[in-house]
């Protein structure tokens, strides 16, 4: 079970229930001059979407479609070209102290220090939260115990496996009690046990008021876990809503899949190239 630990009452918990976790308002991001590689690369475009609190919100779209960079410009991890954020109300780029102490984050990469032993990197960064040294230390004991890794409490984050990174880092977003919690990709290499115990985790935390938004590419994970959905394609916001309303009686994966080819032959000067020569596996010739 999820560690119980009281949250003190702050002025988070003011914020009226009509003001969204998480809002974007025509949230871009274009990649300038650089490099000529990136020059007018649009990677986000315009995307205004508002995410309920108490809501398990997923986020799916294929490689490239704009998810860990419009995740990155919500929380504040990356400077948007045009447009805002709002983490319970509060602007990420004019009021950050105020918006950023509200979210809990499991980013597209490190979140501490890998070269410290676990238990002393997740204690840090609970002291980095706000946290009494004794309360990080004690959080810190209870997570890695419940993520299954308090065998390796002493050893460097370096060594651990991608799946032991994944579940310390998930740690790492949880150490402070947030409102709310941002994940790319939580179960990415993460054992099929572990990742049952996050699902609870994660249900229990909406259940009992805070929200979550998860990216994710197991349109499984997202349909049985998720109350909403959105959809991203190249940059752009193609639907959001509750899971039922936007699978309207088929799977998110056929919608999905449906949404890129579409795009796809929209965008298309010529026919995609064949794998002729891969056909029978014979070998070079």
């Amino acid at each position: 079970m999820y560690p119980d630990h009281p949250r003190t009452p702050d002025a988070s918990d003011a914020t009226p229930a009509a003001v969204p976790a998480l809002e974007t308002r025509e949230l871009t991001k274009v990649y300038g001059t650089a490099t000529a590689m990136y020059d007018g690369q649009v990677a986000v475009s315009g995307v205004s979407l508002a995410i309920p609190r108490g809501s398990l919100y997923g986020l799916v779209g294929a490689n490239g479609a704009g998810k860990t960079t419009w995740l990155s410009m919500a929380t504040g991890l990356l400077r948007p070209s045009h447009g805002s954020a709002f983490l319970d109300g509060h602007d990420v780029w004019a009021d950050p102290v105020a918006a950023r102490g509200r979210v809990g984050l499991l980013p597209d990469g490190p979140t501490m220090s890998e070269a410290l032993p676990g238990h002393v990197a997740l204690r840090h960064v609970g002291v980095l939260q706000g946290l009494a040294t004794d309360v990080a230390d004690a959080r810190a004991a209870d997570l890695m115990a419940v993520f299954d890794i308090a065998g390796s409490a002493d050893k460097p984050v370096s060594s651990y496996s991608a799946g032991m990174k994944k579940k310390i880092g998930l740690a790492a977003a949880l150490i402070h009690s947030p409102r709310l919690l941002v994940l790319d990709e939580p179960l990415e290499a993460v054992d099929p046990v572990s990742a049952v115990t996050i699902r609870e985790i994660l249900q229990r935390f909406t259940a009992t008021g805070g929200t979550v938004v998860l990216s994710s590419h197991s349109m499984t994970l997202i349909e049985q876990i998720c109350t909403h959905v959105a959809i991203l394609d190249k940059g752009r916001l193609v639907t959001a809503g509750e899971t039922a309303a936007v699978r309207a009686g088929t799977s998110l994966e056929s919608i999905l899949v449906d949404t890129v080819n579409k795009s796809a032959a929209d965008g298309a000067d010529t026919a995609a190239p064949g794998l002729d020569w891969l056909d029978g596996g014979n070998g070079v010739r």
